[in-house]
């Protein structure tokens, strides 16, 4: 009994069905897209995951076969979106309204019934696709853009445990009230097995909205509806720094070194900050400049800033404002600090490759990481894993990124990203720092980041999705024998385990 109990605790080994809205280019030439995409492109190569995701082409709707494409261990399977129902399930609900809320920015938001159906109408395509390799062992789906997909599966009779991570913020009980629909979007949500969040902000808000809309209350990490069971925890996404390490030493291609010469040769030794984020609003990056503007009032030429900013929803008029606004505050900048031989602000809509990022990186005196609110904020665990040892960058870090509850005080200068004059404070502190003090913050962060990688987030997520499972299993294995074994193969498995108990609020239907 004990040897099959100690069983439990071991990595499962799950053929996995990963699910998201974008899919990552596996290919080490081109820009990531995103830190979702970042973090699971490791994730199926390595495990042999089935990636279901979206194409870059619309389709008419017509469910044909999962087009499933092999990609190292793994397969990815990219589906043609409904072209009907695209714009507002994309830009429309999760990107006008879901987005911005999430964030915190109810002024961005904008709403319409006509959206919600359409992201309902999508999220119930997707499922529908999925549903071709129901006889996996579990699903695991992505972030803001699927949150009612779980409920979908659900529906449609896929028995096996399924499993929520959300990469962005979750909000307060007062903010989420503003979403049209959220509380059966939260309805919805809780028919997962498994509701994973960030950090511990993010999950405490998530049930302060339980209490708040439905009466609900955890016990032990574990809400009782009528649907079942979910259980909430915080997992917290890192990177892999032996991959980091690798893209530093990788040979760049002609264009790629091209550009990135010609960016260093813009500073000629000086000191610099940079700043990589998509050009979101979200991001900070206009109250970062302000902050630059600040800093060289009181300290003239003293530093300069990087800020590559990769276009994002384009054809979006609210993103489109966004870009003038960032443009028009830099140009200010550079017109009232700028010498015709120095450069306050080298800004771009470049994307680069990871291998080309970790060289500017390591380049960049500063890290200059200043979301208002953010999920994790993969950068910052980026830049610092890009630094020279002896010789380290200091990282300035937003107290509202999700990095800042993995890196204290005592590593990353926190700030207020909505304060221009701490900021300013904070990158001069950083810029003059002893390299004694640098190389103390660096070392203790980079211990963090290289204890906890992605490898551990997917593994730690995937163990916790199959943990009632794997015990149910290897109790009743015992007592069963192998007819345990092919039930489980055969999912006929009972449809919620743990089964529901009454010792907690339940919600009504």
């Amino acid at each position: 009994m004990e040897d099959r109990l100690d069983a439990v605790n071991q990595q499962p080994d799950l053929n996995l069905v990963v699910i998201s809205n974008r899919i990552a280019p596996f290919d080490p030439n081109k820009p990531q897209t995103g830190g979702l995409a970042a973090g699971l492109e490791p994730v199926v190569e390595r495990s042999g995951a089935v990636w279901i995701g979206s194409s870059e082409t619309r389709g008419d709707g017509i469910e044909r076969p999962l087009p499933l494409v092999p990609t190292g261990a793994g397969h990815v399977a990219r589906l043609d979106l409904p072209a009907a129902d695209h714009a507002g399930y994309y830009r429309g609900y999760s990107n006008s309204t879901l987005w911005p809320a999430l964030h915190s920015l109810p002024d961005r938001m904008s709403a319409s019934q006509e959206d919600y159906g359409s992201y309902r109408r999508i999220n119930d395509f997707i499922a529908r696709a999925a549903f071709d390799v129901r006889d996996r062992d579990a699903f695991w789906v992505h972030d803001y853009h699927l949150l009612p997909l779980g409920a979908e599966l659900k529906d449609l009779g896929v028995e096996r445990p399924t499993g929520f991570f959300l990469h962005t913020p979750w909000p307060t009980p007062d903010m989420i009230e503003c979403v049209p629909n959220h509380r059966e979007l939260m309805k919805s949500m809780l028919k997962y097995d498994l509701l994973g969040f960030q950090t511990n902000r993010d999950l405490n808000n998530f049930l302060a909205c339980l209490r708040t809309h439905f009466g609900l209350e955890s016990k032990d990490g574990i809400v009782t509806t009528e649907s079942g069971q979910t259980r909430l925890q915080k997992f917290p996404i890192g990177i892999d720094p032996e991959q980091f390490a690798a893209y530093l030493a990788a040979d760049l291609s002609p264009a790629e070194q091209e550009k990135v010469s010609s960016l260093l040769q813009e500073f000629q030794g000086a000191k610099f900050a940079i700043g990589v984020d998509r050009l979101d609003y979200t991001k900070g990056i206009d109250k970062r400049v302000e902050a630059f503007n600040e800093l060289l009032k009181k300290e003239p030429q003293s530093i300069s800033l990087l800020q590559i900013a990769p276009s994002s929803r384009a054809d979006v008029e609210e993103y489109q404002k966004y870009k003038e606004d960032v443009e028009n505050a830099i140009n200010h900048v550079n017109d009232d600090h700028g010498t015709d031989e120095w450069r306050p602000i080298h800004y771009t809509n470049d994307s680069f490759n990871q291998a080309a990022l970790a060289r500017l990186y390591r380049a960049a005196h500063v890290g200059v990481v200043t979301p208002l609110r953010d999920g994790m904020n993969l950068v910052a665990k980026e830049y610092v894993a890009a630094q020279v040892p002896e010789d380290p960058g200091v990282l300035v870090l937003s107290k509202f990124a999700g990095a800042a509850e993995d890196f204290n005080e005592d590593e990353a200068l926190l700030v207020d990203p909505n304060d221009p004059k701490e900021v300013a404070d904070a990158i001069s502190r950083a810029a003059n720092m002893p390299l004694e003090e640098r190389v103390k913050r660096w070392r203790s962060m980079m211990d963090k980041i290289e204890s906890y990688t992605i490898h551990d987030w997917s593994a730690d997520y995937v163990r916790e999705l199959d943990k009632p499972f794997r015990l149910i299993s290897a109790l009743l294995s015992v007592a069963a024998g192998p007819t345990w074994l092919r039930c489980r193969c055969t999912g006929t498995m009972p449809r919620r385990w743990p089964p529901t108990t009454r010792s907690t609020p339940r919600m009504s239907p």
